[in-house]
């Protein structure tokens, strides 16, 4: 029996350890890595060589799906699984279209995560399907790429002037994309249109 070799990536230490502990069970999962952020999942996966790698969305520094795209990009070998907390459809589509070839969240049970997987090293995809079926009722965020950014960029309640030195943007391109994200969110203001996007896994 060939062994699969995994990497965890969690910020939340306690919750890392139970996904390791319960696929260490597997006779045939054997976890080589396990790291607390986006920033470490390319170096651990280029020291450790795993054959999947299991990662949360929403981590420091760099998140999961660009991660995802950064292990795609260095290490196409390696196959990716978001096991996350945050169901949204919005991060399904965005991992998916990053190269992630799974996405399930931590509540699936021990023998489904196991056999996901066993799925995702064999070359298949795996979608919880309760998300799937959302992603297509709700279909893709209507925010271009530039309106993703500047609401991004606004998490923190960043003025107008701050978002623009940060994105080398103009201050009147800044509160045109945020206006036009406003009314696409269908938001009153731009913090009530940050709380949608994020919501919905648009940002």
């Amino acid at each position: 029996m060939t062994t699969i070799r995994l990497l965890l990536a969690d910020d939340q230490s306690l919750v890392r350890g139970a996904l390791a502990a319960l696929l260490g069970l597997e006779s045939d999962l054997e976890v080589v890595a396990e790291v607390g952020s986006g920033d470490e999942v390319l170096p651990a996966a280029r020291r450790h060589h795993p054959d999947v790698a299991l990662l949360d969305v929403e981590m420091p520094g760099m998140d999961g799906i660009t991660a995802t795209e950064q292990l795609r990009r260095e290490l196409p070998q390696v196959r990716v699984l978001i096991v996350t907390t945050f169901g949204r459809p919005g991060f399904l589509s965005r991992a998916l279209a990053a190269g992630a070839h799974g996405f399930v969240v931590k509540d699936t049970p021990a023998a489904q995560l196991a056999d996901a997987v066993r799925r995702v090293a064999a070359g298949l995809r795996v979608v919880d399907p309760t998300l799937a079926t959302d992603s297509l009722i709700e279909g893709h965020s209507p925010l271009t790429g530039r309106e993703t950014d500047v609401l991004r960029a606004a998490r923190d309640g960043a003025s107008v002037a701050v978002i623009a030195g940060r994105l080398f943007l103009s201050q009147g391109t800044v509160r045109n994309h945020l206006s036009a994200a406003i009314g696409k969110t269908g938001a009153a203001n731009r913090a009530e249109a940050v709380r949608i996007a994020r919501d919905r896994g648009w940002l």
